[in-house]
């Protein structure tokens, strides 16, 4: 689906609802007979609530497959989406299936972050103090600090994201987009075509002007213009064998070449994505140059800019169609989106080889290589 603000065009749609409906586009457009989807796996955060009680096979229920159709609900925190990818791909490596969907979900207006433990008060303290967790707000900022990222470059970045993500609107470029209808402001039925979030023009001074979020005036880096967009959407793409889908006359767009997920520093949390990046590298044999296109979560601008300093990765290549500043972030979904525009992107540009990387609180990191076919 297309994502929605937090308050807006999806206020009123449930999260199982944006779940089933997106399954339900997926199958249409991919033309399999949904009696041959062997699992579904779905990345959701903040599990509870609309949310809850496996919001996956509920979902699939509620879009009328086959009720042999199984179905799971994973939390990897923001790397959930992309997690659900990587389980149906070990699920058909392993030989436990030949046809599954990935997908992610989340509905931050209907079931707030944090709303499965009650609040972010409620983790551990003896945890909280033996690893010095802290919001990822703080880490973001710690970030900033570390690699000497400044107001102004974070700024910058958030700009050209977002001039980024109106550029592929306007010339139609992420066609993966599922129509979803919603309200408008007015309560009147609308059908949402693109990314609600994205703005087709930024005021440099306005941006200038914002308070930081996390910090004092003065102190902090991070604000509303350079961080991502909380939002509402799901998000799902069709995972099988080869000749699987050959046989049923489907044509494979991509291959994985190489999964990783890694752990590091809870405390500063958000920089696993430099050794997730360096691992799955050395998995699939390739080198940074060889990569055509990467997505590379924007959770916060300092985290992507201290990422690329890290790797030497060149920031053209880096979220060409924008990233979660613009577009924003369903926690759950998100994996699942980047993905999808990833593949369109390599598509679209001719490109062959593509990295998506994801940060994740309390210091992991998910990351795939794919081939175009």
């Amino acid at each position: 689906t297309p994502f929605g603000r937090v308050g807006g065009v999806y206020r009123e749609t449930r999260p199982d609802e944006l779940l089933s409906q997106t399954l339900i586009g997926l199958i249409n457009r991919c033309q399999v007979p949904a009696e041959c989807v062997e699992d579904v796996v779905v990345g959701c955060v903040s599990q509870a609530g609309e949310q809850g009680a496996n919001v996956a096979r509920l979902a699939v229920l509620q879009a009328g497959l086959p009720i042999s159709v199984p179905a799971m609900t994973l939390n990897r925190w923001c790397g959930s989406g992309q997690q659900a990818i990587h389980s149906a791909a070990q699920c058909i490596a392993a030989g436990d299936a030949q046809c599954c969907i990935a997908a992610g979900v989340e509905s931050i207006t209907r079931v707030p972050l944090f709303s499965d433990i009650g609040g972010l008060e409620k983790l551990n303290p003896a945890v909280c103090e033996k690893y010095g967790l802290v919001h990822q707000g703080e880490s973001g900022e710690r970030i900033a600090s570390q690699w000497k990222i400044t107001r102004d470059q974070a700024d910058a970045f958030g700009m050209e994201s977002q001039s980024r993500a109106w550029r592929a609107v306007s010339e139609n470029l992420n066609r993966e987009l599922l129509p979803m209808k919603g309200l408008d402001r007015d309560g009147k039925l609308v059908q949402l075509t693109r990314d609600e979030g994205i703005r087709d023009t930024i005021d440099p001074i306005k941006v200038a002007s914002l308070t930081p979020a996390y910090r004092p005036v003065g102190e902090g880096v991070l604000t509303a213009a350079n961080s991502s967009q909380f939002a509402d959407g799901a998000a799902a793409t069709l995972v099988a064998d080869r000749q699987w889908a050959v046989a049923q006359g489907l044509r494979p767009r991509a291959r994985f070449l190489a999964r990783a997920v890694v752990a590091d520093d809870p405390a500063l949390a958000l920089m696993a994505v430099v050794p997730a990046t360096q691992l799955v590298l050395k998995r699939s044999g390739l080198r940074i140059q060889d990569i055509d296109w990467f997505e590379c979560n924007e959770a916060f601008s300092t985290v992507v800019l201290a990422w690329a300093r890290e790797t030497g990765i060149d920031l053209a290549k880096v979220n060409p169609w924008g990233g979660a500043i613009a577009h924003g972030h369903p926690l759950g979904a998100t994996g699942v989106g980047l993905f999808a525009k990833m593949l369109a992107g390599l598509e679209s540009t001719g490109g062959s080889l593509g990295l998506q990387v994801m940060c994740i609180g309390h210091g992991q990191s998910t990351a795939t290589i794919i081939e175009r076919i």
